[in-house]
């Protein structure tokens, strides 16, 4: 299982241009809250941050966070800001947990068995996913890394729902819990594009066909005989 620590200074220092000082320095601003402690404002590494970034697992992982010479204390990201174009980060939310209290995260779909879809090898359709993350209610030690979407039998234009998910013993989706519908799409199998639009395009011709064909017909049928006038010389 992944481990990921976060090494972080206290900071007294708060408002828009301590924090621009912070990232020219290389630092990231941040706050650690939550389990009835006072909010503490941090400082944290960019470069060792933004490597850790890269591990999908970070952002749904218990992470252990080290301030200064205090112990270390569990904690999950809450939230991310980042640069609107560098690859920066800007600000970063870390919540404490207890471990006798559940905490809801997003965490990530992971869709397994498409390339053995059924509606995929048998009938050339595609998979297209409507959904990639989910928000789940777990307590600390159940939380799952992701959620698997069995895509294997799974056949041409059928959808997968909220309800078909395999959930972890422990684990809820907060949706649900808040009155949301389990027959909510995440994902589907259906044809590719250029085929809809190509079997759309014969159905076109195919009608368009079959009425000139009616309107060759009526036009060679003869024209009924008028009735002669009443008024007509004998």
């Amino acid at each position: 299982m992944n481990q990921f620590e976060l090494v972080a200074e206290t900071r007294e220092d708060v408002g828009k241009g301590a924090s621009r000082r912070l990232r020219r320095a290389g630092k990231i601003p941040g706050i650690v809250y939550g389990t009835d402690k006072d909010a503490t404002m941090i400082t944290l590494d960019h470069n060792e941050l933004m490597h850790q970034l890269d591990h999908e697992a970070f952002y749904s992982h218990i992470l252990s966070l080290k301030i200064g010479k205090k112990a270390a204390e569990k904690v999950v990201l809450k939230d991310l800001q980042r640069h609107p174009y560098k690859r920066a980060v800007m600000h970063v939310d870390l919540q404490r947990i207890n471990e006798n209290e559940s905490l809801t995260m997003r965490i990530p779909l992971h869709y397994i068995n498409e390339d053995k879809c059924i509606g995929v090898k048998q009938d050339g359709g595609v998979v297209s996913h409507l959904i990639t993350e989910i928000d789940i209610v777990c307590l600390p030690k159940d939380l799952p890394e992701f959620i698997e979407v069995d895509m294997h039998n799974v056949e041409l234009n059928e959808t997968v729902q909220l309800s078909d998910l395999k959930l972890p013993e422990g684990v809820e989706l907060y949706s649900l819990l808040h009155g949301g519908d389990d027959t909510q799409a995440i994902a589907t199998v259906h044809l590719p594009k250029a085929v809809e639009i190509e079997e759309e395009i014969e159905g076109i011709e195919g009608v368009e066909g079959v009425e000139a064909e009616e309107g060759a017909v009526a036009a060679v049928e003869p024209a009924p005989e008028e009735a002669p006038s009443e008024d007509s010389e004998s």
